[in-house]
């Protein structure tokens, strides 16, 4: 299974992550189009993105919500009927949408990020589970 791993104690909370993702997937530097969501507490950076825990592909009544070859979990467009609860449902609260698209988004563990982090804090983990 692939994820997306944060080293907390060696982020700068640059956002370079962030604006990479935006980019990458809807062509805008618009934070609340990533995937990935650093927060700040108290100078302490904090990433927000799926664990790929899977616990919204039972949830989703329309079953557009899958795990992939890799363990991803990911969102079939076709089959998403826009109804949001996944969002609502993720324990994470990484599951996002943005009021100009139908589906919601999620971090699909693409790397793009983890290539954008000057301070290599993020990296991506394969484990067998």
């Amino acid at each position: 299974m692939k994820v997306l791993a944060h080293k907390q104690e060696i982020c700068t909370g640059c956002r370079e992550c962030e604006l990479a993702c935006s980019q990458a997937f809807f062509k805008t530097d618009d934070r609340l189009k990533s995937a990935i969501r650093i927060n700040n507490n108290f100078n302490t950076f904090h990433a927000t993105m799926c664990t790929q825990c899977g616990e919204c592909i039972d949830m989703c009544t329309a079953h557009a919500i899958y795990r992939d070859k890799n363990g991803v979990v990911r969102i079939d467009k076709k089959k998403c009927v826009g109804c949001l609860g996944c969002v609502g449902f993720c324990s994470e609260l990484s599951m996002f949408y943005s009021d100009d698209q139908l589906v919601p988004f999620k971090c699909i563990a693409c790397s793009i990020c983890v290539k954008a982090c000057p301070e290599n804090a993020l990296e991506i983990l394969v484990s067998k589970a």
